[in-house]
């Protein structure tokens, strides 16, 4: 069991990665910088993901009265955003993918400064190291990040035949790491059906929808990117905290947990709004 709970580390740090020099691979300064010209949007996005989506995971933690490792997986995931998959369900929505990119880059860099600054006063009760928890994303999600988008600008050929191969990386890295995670904790994924957790998830990404939905503005592209950016979650902020600053190992179950649903309700969801 230990090998397999080494094996889903090295998992989670391949994710992460390769998700991150992808992320740079694929994208200029111009492309990041161009949709956050609007002021009004980016600060509707600030409050959807980093006050309202926070507020509404300690309130379902305290109605659907979780346990607290749960409650902290959930808050977690409330905190992170701007993630990887944003684009990909942007597109397949039909919504604005200039916007998409833009805001999920600038969700991500807060994230990382978000995380340990907010996280030690939403969790009184849980010993959390802001230093560690920020040295962590640094290295693992901003330096990746910086550096690929360097390499893109200045070899641009050689980052489009990269991409894909780091495209696959990061997916089949992300399935190897659920199986691990669900393989190690099998006991925990099974006790998951009594606690309420599976519920949580679900209805954190309706309220993630709907208010991004309700503060996407009257543009219907703009809308859809801000609901499902708001929606999905970023696992791979989540996870390296959760697995570093925790212990208990359901903080990094309810995490993939909650991760696995949004991506099977998002996914269906981006085509039914394509159709509209």
């Amino acid at each position: 069991m230990e090998l397999i709970q080494k094996a889903a580390t090295v998992a989670m740090l391949a994710f992460v990665l390769s998700s991150m020099l992808a992320i740079g691979l694929g994208l200029t300064l111009a492309q990041i910088v161009a949709p956050l010209r609007s002021a009004r949007l980016v600060a509707l996005s600030l409050l959807a993901n980093f006050v309202l989506m926070p507020l509404g995971a300690v309130a379902l933690a305290t109605l659907l009265r979780l346990d607290q490792p749960l409650g902290v997986g959930l808050l977690l995931l409330g905190c992170a955003a701007g993630a990887p998959f944003l684009p990909k369900l942007a597109q397949i929505a039909d919504g604005d993918l200039a916007f998409a990119v833009g805001s999920m880059v600038l969700l991500m860099v807060v994230t990382v400064g978000y995380l340990p600054l907010v996280l030690p006063f939403l969790l009184p009760g849980v010993s959390v190291n802001p230093a560690k928890i920020a040295r962590s994303l640094f290295l693992l999600m901003l330096l990746p990040l910086a550096a690929a988008l360097a390499v893109r600008a200045r070899f641009a050929i050689a980052a489009s035949r990269v991409k894909p191969v780091l495209d696959r990386v990061s997916s089949l890295s992300l399935i190897l790491l659920v199986v691990l995670i669900t393989v190690a904790n099998v006991s925990n994924v099974l006790a998951f059906f009594g606690t309420r957790g599976i519920l949580a998830g679900l209805l954190f990404i309706a309220i993630g929808f709907g208010v991004g939905w309700l503060l996407g503005g009257p543009g219907a592209e703009t809308r859809r990117v801000l609901a499902l950016g708001t929606a999905q979650r970023n696992i791979a902020a989540a996870l390296v905290v959760g697995s570093q600053s925790f212990r208990d190992p359901k903080v990094v179950v309810m995490v993939v947990v909650v991760a696995i649903v949004g991506l099977f309700v998002l996914m269906p969801l981006s085509r039914m709004l394509a159709r509209d």
